[in-house]
Formats: C-alpha cells, sequence, structure tokens
C-alpha cells in the first residue's frame, strides 16, 4: 500500500489552515503533517524533510511565500513541490513565486475537489499545473530579455519545452512526437542544463519569457 502523502500547510489565517487541514486529513491518502503561520515556518518545515507538498499562502508578515519559495529550493537539494495560495490568479505575486521555484498555484476559493486534485498532481505526476492561468501570468508580467541559452536549444528540446508549456505530461510529449519517455526526460534533462534551470516549472517560464511560448 502506498503511503500518503505528507502535507504541510503555511498561512498566517488560521481559519484558512484548518479549513485545509479538514479537507485535506479526510482523504485516506492525504496526511497533514506540519503547519506553520509564515515563510519562516515553512523554511523549518522544508527542512525537517517532514513534508512532500507544502500548500503555502504568497502574502504573510515577516517572511512572504515568495521569498520563502526562493530560500527552500535554493537551499534544498530535495524540497517539497511547493503550491502557492493566492486570492488573485493575476497577481503578480504568483509569478514572482512561481520564478522563485513554486511548482504552482491555488486560488483560495478553489473548489475542494480541484484542491484535492492539484495537490495530487503536482505530487504524483510531472504535468504543469493550469498551464493557461500561467500563460495570462507570463502575458501580464514586465517583459524581460530572453533567458540565457534559450538560443543553444536544438529543435527537438524546442519541441519538447513547447509542449510541456502547453501542460503535456512526459507521457503525452511522448505520443505526440512518437518518441519514448525516457528520450522526452533526456531531452528535458538537457533543456534544464541550458537554460540553467533546475526544473520543469522553472523551464516553462524561461519558454514564455524567451518567446517560445
Amino acid at each position: 500500500m502506498t503511503a500518503p502523502l505528507r502535507i504541510a500547510l503555511v498561512d498566517d489565517e488560521d481559519l484558512i489552515r484548518s479549513g485545509f487541514a479538514a479537507v485535506i486529513g479526510a482523504e485516506p491518502d492525504l496526511d497533514v503533517v506540519a503547519e506553520g503561520a509564515d515563510g519562516i515556518d515553512a523554511l523549518a518545515i522544508a527542512r525537517s524533510g517532514k513534508a512532500d507538498v507544502m500548500l503555502m499562502d504568497v502574502r504573510m508578515p515577516k517572511v512572504d511565500g515568495i521569498e520563502a519559495t526562493a530560500r527552500i529550493t535554493a537551499e534544498l537539494d530535495r524540497p517539497p513541490k511547493i503550491l502557492v495560495v493566492t486570492t488573485f490568479d493575476n497577481d503578480d505575486y504568483v509569478w514572482q513565486a512561481l520564478r522563485a521555484g513554486a511548482d504552482g498555484f491555488l486560488l483560495k476559493r478553489t473548489r475542494l475537489e480541484d484542491l484535492l486534485a492539484a495537490v495530487r498532481l503536482v505530487a504524483r505526476t510531472d504535468a504543469l499545473l493550469f498551464p493557461e492561468a500561467v500563460r495570462r501570468l507570463a502575458a501580464a508580467a514586465p517583459k524581460r530579455n530572453a533567458p540565457k541559452g534559450i538560443g543553444d536549444l536544438s529543435d527537438r528540446e524546442r519541441e519538447v519545452l513547447t509542449l510541456a508549456a502547453r501542460g503535456l505530461s512526459n507521457a503525452e510529449i511522448a505520443a505526440e512526437l512518437f518518441l519514448g519517455r525516457e528520450t522526452v526526460k533526456t531531452h528535458l534533462s538537457s533543456v534544464y542544463t541550458k537554460l540553467g534551470v533546475r526544473d520543469r516549472t522553472q523551464a516553462v517560464i524561461a519558454a514564455y519569457e524567451g518567446g517560445l511560448v
């Protein structure tokens, strides 16, 4: 039997934490293992290795969710998956959090079934969460120079990255391009190296900022 996913909740509002805890804790495959009230707590929980997935509010006192995310992903070789929680999906804070290393985001008004699905998706698959919302955030974000390394990607690597940015999983990319899954993983690893990023989300952000999508 597969062990439950370990979930941490970090939010400065007690009601938000207790609400999420009640919903998530009722699921047999999910277990709330830690709670915190600010980014300092988030760092401590991440360092402890207790959690597989962390739901983290963006706007918190002392250390906010963006800074906490950046510290966690920079410090730890195997950080928990981080879903930032926000009120508005067009909030610039969300884009900053994704650029800092978050794996996705949730709205505080998200339906319960969608919240649970997002937690499981980010923990157990390689697909990008909410690609259309990420596209909107990218379009609204301040324009930047194309990320270093975009021009070094091969044609196949560009194809793989573009499909990843559209939200396809490795298996779906493999089917789309008539490749093996391991070949897709190899191409993505090469993309990460050339772009100087650590994961899929960061590569997708580079794709948007570099005009590939």
